[in-house]
């Protein structure tokens, strides 16, 4: 009887040891999701009003709220047809982001919280130019 219970009670404590580290983990590595972003090339002159991520994570998973772009904090959000998590940013933040090279490639990370609390992220390199169009010269 006195090895049963200190059976179940080493069991229990290796269950709950076991689970802790299973979850110091996940939140250690957050998931990688594939993201695309619109418009591909951003032109520094470009009237538009909203950089549009879309995802491959379910949007019943995200808290909304949490996500964000290169630090830039999300609009707003939907879903799309297929039932995947779509992040809006207002252009002109994307703009003022630090540190972009014109005429070169730059790393955009979306990243943001499930509603389980796990971290998730996604990268894509768009182009960055600042033509002025041709109509406008």
């Amino acid at each position: 009887m006195k090895n049963s219970i200190l059976s179940s009670r080493f069991s229990l404590f290796l269950l709950l040891f076991l689970t802790v580290i299973s979850l110091k983990t996940v939140a250690a590595n957050p998931i990688v999701i594939a993201i695309d972003v619109s418009p591909s090339v951003l032109n520094l002159q470009n009237q538009g009003e909203v950089v549009t991520v879309h995802t491959s994570i379910a949007y019943n998973l995200v808290a909304g709220s949490t996500v964000s772009l290169n630090g830039i904090e999300i609009s707003w959000w939907k879903s799309d047809d297929r039932g995947y998590f779509v992040a809006k940013f207002l252009m002109s933040d994307v703009k003022s982001l630090k540190g972009l090279v014109i005429g070169g490639y730059n790393t955009l990370t979306l990243s943001g919280v499930t509603k389980d609390g796990v971290s998730f992220t996604g990268s894509q390199d768009i182009k960055v130019i600042n033509n002025i169009p041709a109509g406008k010269k």
